[in-house]
């Protein structure tokens, strides 16, 4: 029996995840999830080991395929990385001669298209099209300009581009894990997708999600993306300092900094308070303040550099909401040292969308803070499924029906000249 899903695949640096949901007349009715960690087939948004992430993204669909039944061969994939480049393109077209014309949904798509080849590159892909807004001849700033009579039609379009050589390396590696990519998203755009509410759509809001390697910085200005940075700093920074001066393996360091590691006051730990790890079938006591004072300068580099980068942005105290995400922000004191370093409000971002927010609370594969593993493959889905994205800003959707063109063309000149 044919099922209707959607599955994503949240490829990073320290694992690949996925998650597949089941949908019926638009809804969600089953979700399954699945993650191989870790994977070192790619490194800061770069391949690094084709087989290697080859070989992680078929276990990780083969084994969530077997979970779920459903006979996945389609995928909605993320991409990050410091490859990633973001621009404005602006084009101006001409409506009418002389006077004016109402302007058409057929308008607003050539506009658009003008914008994305005129900031078009050969060595580049556009992942994200948005359009920041649109002029007419004596008003600018407007969201929408469908009805609206004018001359001449022009638009600010936000792009969101990679380097065609990795999306090349990403469709050959899941390709040859026997599945293809649909579309591409964003990590941190697809990642707001769940966790922003109304609230958080309002005024000047940052999504900061802080990964192994890198870290995404997004401002939303109302809910419309502006700017994109992504920082050559995350989590991995504090696992490296773990396990270079306590001489640990990285993933022994890893598994130390989350279950005893603080970035608080280590002065405030006990000198004598030990904790012991097996190493090489023996176990190895160490001093747990020392892990502390490892830690804490590397958290405080990573804050400072993300303080630094809104900086650049605008300034913090005009950020609104400021939401971040990633295992990092789960260690003892991280929070309150980035809300210091930024002084300003700091919060953990969370399930909100009402589509999938029902399946944390009742999932115990999402229970405690466990969501976060997939908080970016749920956000995938959430924008495949409900919001699309969009080549104009009236979500306008050209369709292949000869008949229903037809009909809208109709339609169009009936609302230029009538």
């Amino acid at each position: 029996m044919l099922r209707n899903y959607i599955c994503a695949l949240d490829i990073s640096s320290s694992k690949v995840s996925a998650a597949v949901a089941e949908i019926k007349k638009r809804r969600i009715t089953n979700i399954f999830f699945e993650t191989q960690a870790p994977t070192k087939g790619i490194k800061k948004g770069a391949i690094v080991d084709s087989i290697d992430l080859t070989g992680s993204i078929g276990r990780t669909l083969k084994n969530l395929k077997a979970k779920s039944g459903i006979n996945i061969k389609f995928i909605y994939a993320n991409i990050s990385g410091l490859d990633i480049v973001t621009k404005h393109s602006r084009a101006i077209i001409p409506l009418a001669e002389r006077g004016n014309k109402v302007i058409t949904l057929s308008d607003i798509q050539q506009v658009n298209e003008q914008a994305r080849i005129l900031g078009s590159s050969l060595e580049e892909e556009t992942i994200h099209q948005l359009a920041q807004n649109y002029a007419i001849d004596s008003n600018s700033n407007i969201l929408n300009p469908l009805g609206l009579y004018s001359h001449r039609l022009e638009v600010d379009l936000y792009l969101i581009c990679a380097k065609s050589s990795f999306i090349q390396g990403i469709n050959r590696a899941v390709n040859q894990a026997g599945y293809e990519i649909k579309d591409l998203f964003l990590s941190g755009l697809a990642t707001s997708q769940a966790v922003f509410n109304k609230a958080l759509k309002e005024g000047m809001t940052i999504l900061c999600d802080i990964g192994s390697d890198i870290t995404e910085l997004l401002l939303f200005r109302d809910g419309i993306l502006k700017d994109v940075e992504v920082l050559s700093v995350g989590g991995d920074d504090l696992t490296i300092g773990l396990s270079e001066r306590l001489k640990l393996s990285f993933d022994l360091a890893e598994d130390v900094k989350m279950s005893y590691g603080s970035v608080s006051d280590y002065n405030q730990t006990h000198s004598d308070k030990e904790i012991l790890i097996k190493q090489n079938n023996a176990y190895k006591p160490i001093n747990q303040r020392l892990v502390s004072e490892i830690l804490t300068p590397k958290a405080k580099l990573i804050c400072r550099n993300i303080k630094d980068s809104v900086g650049k942005i605008l300034p913090c105290d005009e950020v609104d909401n400021f939401v971040t995400t990633g295992r990092t922000v789960l260690l003892e004191g991280f929070l309150e040292m980035l809300e210091n370093s930024l002084g300003i409000s700091v919060k953990l971002g969370r399930i909100t969308n009402p589509n999938i927010i029902s399946w944390v609370n009742k999932d115990n594969t999402l229970s405690g803070q466990r969501y976060l593993t997939y908080i970016t493959s749920l956000g995938i889905i959430c924008q495949a499924l409900y919001q699309p994205k969009p080549e104009i800003i009236s979500n306008y959707q050209p369709t292949q029906n000869p008949i229903l063109n037809t009909i809208n063309k109709f339609k169009e000149l009936y609302q230029e000249y009538f």
